[in-house]
């Protein structure tokens, strides 16, 4: 470039270098201002770029929140040091403007100096700020689709298709009462869907946070009891109520399925599926499957009371000989007597849509101490050669299974198979089980013989 060689010829090879110095500047300048305008934006939009994206490593709502704010604050100290370094390139840049026009260089090579600087720094500033707009939008869109991501995983059944086979498949109405369209898509979601509450005072999730509090306060001390009953006021007090997430029509199919006393919403057996039946006709079938004398006996009176008190006993006992700890005793401790509740699961992949009968025991007596026996007895599940994780794991094992000509394969459907086990020969097997794991550390193995 002739300005390049004037400049050499005339002044030497320091204003040279002078001039590249001043062009890198001018583009540096060009570059940090495009990128503090992406960042500025990116915070007004509340987006986070790549790069200053961290990955959470706990699975908790409040470290998400603490990785979301350490993002937010990596943002404003990634604009505090762009604006800082722009400063700086400033003052370069005077230094350098006024190291060249202490050369005294002629007004014809002054003007080109100047036309080729600002064309540095425009070609410049075109291009970053072309790529900056694009990765801006590019963030944008991301963080659009991932949200919609979310939303579709959180409202996996929000809108199901509801046309044809697809109706059958999620909603299968075998009563007389004739589902609306709002109705059929509400059913549609699934009985797990959690409906956004449309009030928090009245709420049950408010309710849910209070008792959860109260049962963590009953181990801490008092002064930091106190300090947590306050902390989870101040939470529910600030809370704000979350978008719905159920259409109008929708809270009103809700409570007119709530209301309608004749029928029942239940979920199906096998699958997702949710099942509409006449009370009348499940009233009837949980009648029949009770009043089969040899798998249910009717008693004259509850006897969660007395059950209670040997439970109690049993807790005594065992705390004084030293085979729990006091803790153990404290959560084994029955605190509620609910009586558990039996109800029927229909089973829609069966003629005649037969129920299987399921006892909820939750809160009752027993409750800890099952959770606490399952806990003891799920390293010998599924050890045993006869075992069958799955479906899959049976196709597995039968594939190499070659039938002769005069050979069928069998299939039995087992009858109330839990209510025909006998409990004497099932505990004395699960004890010889217990005592030939050696490296098993039970605590409550002494349980399994009450």
């Amino acid at each position: 470039m002739n300005l390049f060689k004037d400049l050499r010829e005339n002044y030497g090879r320091n204003a040279v270098r002078d001039l590249r110095s001043l062009e890198n500047t001018e583009r540096k300048i060009s570059r940090f201002r495009c990128h503090r305008v992406f960042s500025l934006r990116a915070k007004h939009s509340g987006l986070i770029p790549t790069s200053l994206k961290l990955k959470c490593p706990i699975n908790s709502v409040r470290a998400r929140d603490i990785v979301k704010k350490a993002e937010k604050a990596l943002l404003n100290e990634r604009i505090r040091v762009i604006s800082n370094k722009i400063r700086y390139l400033e003052q370069e840049k005077t230094r350098l403007n006024t190291d060249l026009k202490s050369r005294d260089v002629n007004k014809e090579l002054s003007i080109q100096i100047s036309r080729h600087v600002e064309n540095s720094r425009e070609n410049e500033l075109q291009y970053v700020r072309a790529r900056q707009t694009r990765k801006l939008k590019e963030l944008a869109e991301k963080q659009d689709k991932s949200a919609n991501n979310n939303a579709n995983k959180n409202n996996s059944h929000a809108e199901p298709d509801l046309s044809g086979t697809q109706l059958k498949r999620w909603v299968k109405n075998l009563s007389k009462y004739k589902l609306s369209d709002a109705q059929n898509r509400v059913l549609a979601r699934g009985l797990g869907y959690g409906v956004s509450p449309d009030n928090l005072t009245h709420s049950s999730i408010v309710d849910e946070h209070i008792v959860a509090c109260e049962r963590a306060c009953w181990k801490l001390p008092k002064p930091e009891a106190a300090q947590l009953r306050a902390e989870i006021v101040g939470t529910l007090k600030s809370a704000k109520l979350p978008p719905s997430n159920i259409g109008k029509d929708e809270r009103v199919a809700i409570n007119q399925l709530q209301k309608e006393e004749s029928i029942m919403v239940l979920g199906a057996d096998k699958g997702r599926a949710t099942v509409v039946m006449d009370k009348t006709e499940y009233q009837q079938k949980m009648s029949t499957l009770l009043s089969d004398s040899k798998t249910y006996e009717k008693l004259d009176r509850d006897p969660t009371p007395k059950h209670k008190r040997e439970l109690v006993s049993i807790l005594q006992r065992l705390e004084k000989e030293e085979k729990i700890k006091k803790a153990d005793k404290q959560f084994l401790y029955p605190t509620s007597e609910n009586v558990p509740r039996i109800y029927g699961s229909p089973k829609i992949h069966k003629d005649g849509t037969p129920l299987r009968p399921i006892v909820d025991f939750t809160g009752s007596i027993g409750y800890n101490v099952a959770k606490s026996l399952a806990d003891i007895l799920s390293p010998i599940v599924g050890q045993s050669e006869h075992h069958v994780l799955n479906s899959k794991s049976l196709a597995e094992d039968l594939k190499d299974v070659t039938l002769e000509d005069d050979e069928i394969l069998n299939s039995h459907d087992v009858v109330a198979l839990f209510t025909s086990t006998p409990i004497d020969l099932t505990l004395h097997i699960l004890k010889e089980r217990l005592n030939e794991d050696k490296d098993l550390k039970i605590e409550l193995s002494s349980l399994l013989m009450t």
